[in-house]
Parts: C-alpha cells; structure tokens; sequence
C-alpha cells in the first residue's frame, strides 16, 4: 500500500483492459488518479467506483491524438489535483492487419496518430507540470512487438518501434530534471481488444484460440492485465528512482527466443 502516495497519475486509455488495471493498481497504492479516454459510460462508472472507495478521481473524453484536446485534459487534471507526477501513456489502437503493400496512407496515419503522437502530445504537455513539481515519472506501453517483428500488423509495429525510441530519447533529455521515462513491452495480454480481435478474425473457438496464442509463451499462457499493471506501479513509484530508458519487458518470456 501507499507505493504511489499523493501522487497524480494520469492514465491514458484507462477505462479498460490494461488500463482500468493501472487505474485500480495505482489507485489501491494511494495514487490520485485522472482517467483519459474516449469510453465515457466505463470510464465515468470507473471513476465513481473509486471515488466510493475515497479515492481522489475523476474521468476525462480525451482523444489523444488531438492537440488541444490533451493539453486542455492535462491542465485541468494538474489545476484539480495539484499537479502531474505520473504519466502512463497507454491509449493505444491494433490498425489494420494487412501486408504494407497494401495498406491505404490513411490506414497507416490512423495508427501513428493515436500510437505514436498520442504519446508525443501527452508527454509534451505533461513535462512542464513534472519539471514544476521537481520530479515525474512517465511510462509509456509500447510492446514485445515494438522490439521484434512478425509478419502482421505493418502499422502497429512500426508504432510500438517509435514509442521505445522515443521513451529513451525523452529519459536522456529531461533526466536533470529528475523526470524518468521507461517503456513497458507487454506480451499478449487477454483484453477485450484482444478478444475482440479474435472475434474479428473469424475463429470458431475464442477459448481454443486464446489457448493457442498462449502457447506461443515459454510461461504457456496469455498474459492479463494485472501483470502489466504491477510493472507500471513499480515505474511510478520511487522503488524505481534509479530506473530511466529502461524495456520493461513482461511477455511470458516470448522474446527470450
């Protein structure tokens, strides 16, 4: 308990799936907690959960890849709770599953909108409230497929690829202002965007489907969302003060090959 105490974590996409498990994880660790997404009935119930639990929480419509939209969330955020200590970025779209040569430039800018300057807005209109209050801590998710290849999801990976660039290059530039900045790069994780990528795909069987990627782990199963969300309060918390443009890298051992 207590790991992330007062501290103001915003947490995009964070009305389910792996981000509802941040929101909880850090909620239960005494995080003030700013919900952005754009599932208003979910988020707004998930808000008012905690709220009857007296956690300090509220929920905001955000789209990430619009500008204003996130500088305005983000200021309101830090006026209601005192400030922005935690980011998680975790908001984040699959695209299409086409081969390159076939995918449509507006396909590709989709993915790189929400992925890749999703990322890029919130962490620039973050970085300021951080380097007032002296310190920060900013994760964003990136995925075992930003750090290797399959032959699906063009878009995706070259997405997931920028975001663990992009968190090492932002750890160097604003470590003297004891602002830290990791990856974290999930495995599969069983989530309704999992699931419904499944559905999508036509499999008659969504169990035998999901047991069937979950082999493709050493650890023989599909990941959930809790395990993810444990790595992220340890990046938020001060247990991990001397970690910055780190891989957390949490996928059953899928790229231990």
């Amino acid at each position: 308990m207590n790991r992330v105490q007062d501290k103001v974590c915003i947490i995009t996409g964070g009305a389910q799936g792996i981000g509802r498990a941040c929101v909880e994880r850090l909620a239960d660790e005494g995080g003030k907690i700013a919900i952005f997404d754009m599932q208003d009935p979910e988020g707004e119930a998930l808000a008012a959960e905690l709220r009857e639990r007296g956690v300090q929480a509220r929920y905001w419509r955000v789209d990430v890849s619009s500008e204003q939209n996130v500088k305005t969330a983000i200021d309101e955020a830090a006026a209601a709770f005192g400030g922005v200590h935690v980011l998680v970025n975790n908001a984040g779209i699959s695209g299409v599953d086409k081969p390159t040569h076939e995918i449509t430039e507006e396909e590709w800018d989709r993915v790189q909108a929400v992925n890749v300057k999703g990322v890029f807005f919130c962490v620039k209109h973050a970085i300021p409230h951080m380097k007032r209050g002296g310190r920060g801590s900013i994760i964003n998710m990136s995925s075992f497929y930003g750090l290797v290849g399959t032959a699906d999801l063009p878009p995706y990976h070259a997405s997931k690829g920028a975001v663990r660039l992009m968190s090492k290059t932002d750890a160097m530039l604003y470590a003297v202002e004891k602002i830290r900045v990791n990856s974290v790069h999930p495995g599969y994780i069983w989530t309704p965007m999992v699931e419904q990528k499944l559905r999508d795909s036509g499999a008659p069987d969504i169990n035998a489907a999901r047991r069937e990627i979950g082999r493709m782990h050493p650890l023989g199963r599909m990941g959930e969302p809790n395990d993810i969300a444990w790595g992220v309060v340890y990046l938020a918390s001060d247990e991990s003060k001397f970690v910055t443009g780190s891989e957390l890298v949490i996928d059953g051992g899928y790229t231990a090959r």
